[in-house]
């Protein structure tokens, strides 16, 4: 196994929460610098589930350097691009994907993969070398500048070099690491509830967008020849609203099916099919912003840290970058972590600056409009741009993807990957 700081360097030991795509990532680099890695997961089992998301970018290099994309590639869902349609199905405006190798990439990313595959990939590449332990969470800890103390959920305790928060946008290590009543939260108005239901004929490997009035919107995208995801999009800043992703999932599923159940295309398929999905998961779509990542032997990662929301397009390539970053200084800095995890704030934080500033507030109500009329205005806008190609265009052309013009920092372990 290679050290990325050299030989004698300290071997560490590290507990990451939470075994997502983020704590995964971290593990598979921490290790390869020496380091021993347990990671915690709350779930009984490898949570290999979620809906479809994309690589862009600078995640597209962090896997490369993982040597993981051939086989990530090898998982690609076959989404071809996005049509605007109405309720009669029909598309009023499609973007394609770029696959022309030069430029950015568009609404739909050359690299599509359902969440739970690329989970998969990542513990296939770290089982080996990482202790996992799964349906116990980190419950608490205490530290001084020795070691750090995580006490477990089920009554037991670990003593660590280092604790790593990647529990997610509502990181429970994130919530005990920041001052009491800070709200890291920035709130975009905007909730989203996905699932699976059977796929019928009619699903092609164009994603459907189906705007309705009331700042809702409906999207079909199929990821394999039995299952279609289905999604509901709703603008709305009520306390119910705002409570509801903490309720038991018969009353988030309830709540979704009544302020959708008018809208039209193909609703009532959606809604029937609620039940009968493998899985049924709702959220307020924030961004996670704060002042710092790190407190003593504690640190943030992925979208306990920096999450973007998932309209920056580069949550996930977020947190396989943000991973590379954590990992890179640790392994470089394993007898000091205090200038590990300060270069760890001052290099990644531009990236997530870029990413997380994408996101605009005034350009998401646009794309979930309140009126009849501006739905309309939208979709002439949008299919005169694409008689004209000026999306193909413009991602043919761009030179800068979502991510910036910020470069991937050295490899985590310059020795090798693995």
């Amino acid at each position: 196994m290679a050290k990325g700081a050299g030989p004698g360097a300290r071997s560490l030991r590290v507990l990451v929460a939470g075994g997502g795509v983020a704590g995964q990532a971290l593990a598979f680099w921490l290790t390869r610098g020496g380091h021993r890695v347990t990671v915690v997961e709350r779930f009984p089992a490898l949570r290999a589930t979620g809906a479809q998301v994309d690589l862009r970018g600078q995640g597209i290099e962090a896997v490369r350097r993982m040597g993981l994309l051939d086989a990530v590639r090898g998982k690609l869902v076959d989404e071809a691009g996005v049509a605007f349609i109405d309720a009669s199905g029909k598309a009023r405006a499609t973007i394609m994907a770029n696959t022309s190798g030069r430029g950015r990439q568009s609404l739909t990313s050359e690299y599509e993969i359902m969440r739970g595959d690329l989970v998969r990939l990542l513990h296939d590449a770290t089982r080996n070398d990482t202790e996992y332990m799964f349906g116990k969470s980190v419950d608490g800890f205490e530290q001084d500048e020795h070691k750090v103390v995580a006490h477990f959920s089920d009554g037991s305790c670990g003593e660590f070099d280092l604790l790593v928060g990647a529990d997610g946008q509502g990181s429970r290590i994130r919530r005990a690491l920041l001052p009491q009543g800070f709200d890291p939260y920035r709130r975009l108005g905007i909730h989203m509830a996905y699932w699976f239901v059977p796929r019928i004929p009619s699903d092609s490997n164009i994603r459907d967008t189906y705007m309705v009035p009331g700042g809702r919107q409906i999207m079909r995208r199929s990821h394999n020849p039995a299952e279609t995801q289905a999604y509901f999009v709703l603008r709305e800043e009520s306390e119910e609203a705002l409570a509801i992703h903490r309720a038991p999932v018969e009353r988030r599923q309830e709540f979704w099916a009544d302020r959708f159940r008018d809208a039209g295309w193909q609703t009532e398929r959606f809604i029937d099919g609620m039940e009968q999905s493998p899985f049924f998961y709702s959220q307020e779509i924030v961004q996670v912003r704060t002042g710092t990542w790190s407190k003593g032997r504690v640190v943030l990662a992925g979208d306990a840290a920096h999450c973007a929301s998932p309209y920056s397009g580069m949550g996930v390539s977020g947190g396989l970058v943000g991973a590379h970053v954590l990992a890179g200084e640790i392994n470089r800095h394993p007898d000091d972590l205090p200038t590990a995890l300060a270069n760890y704030d001052t290099v990644l934080r531009p990236f997530v600056d870029e990413i997380q500033g994408r996101v605009n507030p005034r350009l998401l109500r646009l794309i979930l409009p309140v009126t009849r009329r501006a739905i309309d205005t939208f979709q002439a806008a949008t299919a005169l741009a694409c008689r004209l190609h000026v999306p193909d265009l413009v991602a043919r052309f761009s030179k800068e993807d979502r991510g910036g013009s910020w470069q991937l920092p050295p490899n985590p372990a310059p020795s090798g990957t693995g």
